[in-house]
């Protein structure tokens, strides 16, 4: 898999695009779920955003539909969020 086809495949799940996954804004942070396709199954990934900021995060997680998996990596960053703050970008 070449570079250009990973950094495509951090915005794709399944078929369904990164828009497919609406982000979810929390404590100022904005949370865009990316599910990726591994195996037949989806890693937890997404991107955290605020202001100008941005810190992607990827977790060992893997779950089998794309919705769960996004839901999960909503409910990953809120953690993320609460234990490190602004330190995320850093």
């Amino acid at each position: 898999m070449s570079f250009l086809d990973n950094v495509k495949s951090l915005f794709t799940a399944g078929g369904k695009s990164a828009a497919a996954f609406p982000a979810e804004e929390y404590k100022g942070y904005t949370i865009t779920p990316t599910p990726q396709s591994d195996g037949g199954q989806y890693r937890v990934c997404g991107v955290i955003t605020k202001d100008e900021q941005s810190h992607p995060f990827f977790r060992a997680d893997l779950l089998g539909s794309a919705d769960a998996c996004a839901e999960e990596t909503i409910r990953k960053a809120k953690l993320t969020i609460d234990q490190l703050g602004d330190g995320l970008f850093r």
